[in-house]
């Protein structure tokens, strides 16, 4: 049987999603509670991979098993394996040929910012503090040119080993939740600290180091050195892959 896990996971802790020698990942972590109430050692797939420090609420897996269980069952034996920070939020039974990575047709991020002068203990390692008062319409008006379909290479880490730089963008907002700044993107799929160097580049827009209308020359300049800073990994989150 073909099983898919959604997940969430405070990445506080964790060297990242993927499997490596030289830390504790999520991936590591949950393929051990897997393999452990399985009795064998069992791999899975998951929908893409978060940073050190990144968060996800929607996380998506799947794995195969010999053995039949229940969705309920599977869950409650997992939670009780896991880690207090990884959490199965939902399981299904899936068709043989789902694949958690493959059939994905989007995701959606949310990016966190603390806009305020003091620290909040409620918000540590999970959003990012700016001091300085940002500018809210025009780091809106700057992001208007990111929908729809570009070349995101000015956002886009010099590791990055995508093939092709063109992402599509589906939606894209930022709402003030008092003194919290939510930015949220929806796309096909993303490039590697895309979400992250966008952010990093609207905070310039917001403390009116750059003009709106320069964030949409950025864009099109396909250069990443003409770009901001990238933003820390704790205030982003991994919210939901649709399928």
């Amino acid at each position: 049987m073909n099983i898919k896990l959604t997940i969430e996971y405070d990445g506080t802790n964790y060297h990242g999603w993927q499997i490596q020698p030289n830390g504790e990942t999520v991936q590591a972590a949950l393929e051990r509670a897997i393999s452990t109430f399985l009795g064998k050692t069992t791999r899975i797939t998951g929908s893409g991979r978060t940073d050190a420090g990144v968060h996800a609420l929607g996380q998506v897996v799947n794995f195969l098993s010999e053995k039949e269980f229940e969705p309920y069952r599977i869950q409650r034996g997992l939670n009780a394996l896991t880690p207090e920070d990884i959490t199965i939020k939902d399981v299904e039974i899936v068709p043989d040929f789902f694949d958690a990575r493959r059939d994905g047709r989007s995701r959606v991020y949310e990016y966190r910012i603390l806009n305020r002068s003091t620290p909040s203990p409620f918000h540590l390692n999970r959003a990012w503090q700016v001091h300085e008062y940002l500018d809210v319409e025009a780091m809106r008006e700057a992001i208007r040119c990111l929908a729809g379909e570009h070349d995101f290479s000015s956002f886009r880490a010099a590791g990055c080993d995508a093939v092709h730089p063109v992402r599509k963008v589906y939606r894209i907002s930022l709402d003030r939740r008092d003194e919290l700044l939510v930015f949220m993107i929806e796309a096909t799929a993303f490039l590697r600290h895309m979400v992250r160097n966008i952010v990093g580049t609207l905070i310039e827009v917001g403390r009116g180091e750059r003009t709106p209308q320069s964030f949409a020359e950025l864009l099109e300049a396909r250069d990443r050195t003409k770009a901001g800073v990238t933003a820390p990994a704790y205030g982003l989150f991994l919210m939901e892959v649709k399928y």
